[in-house]
């Protein structure tokens, strides 16, 4: 009898561990990477041309739920975007809701018109609009001012302005059911040096993140623009790395 219960409770298990799997697997080629985060996110990861330090690996984000999606940040060519919508729609199942570029460099919106050309509508903080439409840059066709909410499935992700840093349009992403975040280029991974600074304000920046700390301390993962995701450290690292010498 105990051993008849204990092989039950092992086929529940096994039951339920396949109906708790939300999406497939990772995914590979030579111009894309996906990287499951939690149970409603991925990570895409795309390549930038750095000239002489190479092809840069860029980091976005994919939420999911009930057959819908929202991505953050566009992969940094057509081709790799392209993809990305092939996969959120024949391996992952869903419907992509809306695209979101954290701010106006190539790593956050250059495939945006493959998105645009798929019915996909894009939304990003009005300055990124605006920025975009100045440096000839793939266009955002709808802005917001501080925060945008969207319903994805029965989940809600928000977009959100904090303040200036790596540029003066930068937005975060915020999964709260899986307490995820996406900082983009204002949060930067363990170890990394301060990278373009062509379009930042250093005084502003470790502010700005202090604010983001400050609303999600409790958080689970934080993705950044590039390199590995991790937790609350990567606010601090990023805090301590533009306040040092002040």
């Amino acid at each position: 009898m105990i051993y008849q219960n204990a092989v039950l409770l092992l086929l529940l298990l096994l039951i339920a561990g396949c109906h708790a799997k939300k999406g497939p697997g990772r995914y590979e080629s030579e111009n894309l990477m996906i990287k499951p985060v939690s149970g409603h996110a991925y990570r895409h990861i795309s390549y930038l041309d750095a000239g002489r330090f190479g092809m840069y690996p860029c980091n976005g984000m994919i939420v999911f739920d009930s057959g819908e999606a929202v991505i953050f940040d566009t992969p940094t060519n057509d081709e790799a975007s392209r993809e990305l919508i092939r996969w959120v729609k024949n391996d992952l199942g869903c419907k992509i809701k809306a695209v979101i570029p954290t701010h106006f460099h190539d790593d956050c919106l250059a495939g945006l018109n493959v998105f645009h050309e798929n019915g996909i509508p894009s939304y990003a903080h009005t300055t990124t609009v605006s920025l975009a439409r100045d440096r000839n840059e793939p266009i955002p066709q709808n802005g917001f001012d501080s925060s945008f909410e969207l319903e994805v499935g029965n989940q809600k992700v928000y977009a959100t302005y904090f303040g200036e840093g790596h540029t003066k349009d930068n937005i975060v992403g915020y999964l709260p059911v899986d307490e995820v975040m996406f900082g983009g280029c204002l949060i930067k991974e363990m170890g990394a040096g301060k990278g373009n600074l062509q379009d930042a304000n250093v005084q502003d920046w470790p502010m700005t993140v202090s604010k983001i700390k400050e609303n999600y301390g409790e958080i689970n993962k934080v993705i950044p623009g590039h390199g590995e995701p991790g937790g609350i450290e990567l606010f601090e690292y990023t805090i301590e790395l533009f306040t040092e010498g002040e």
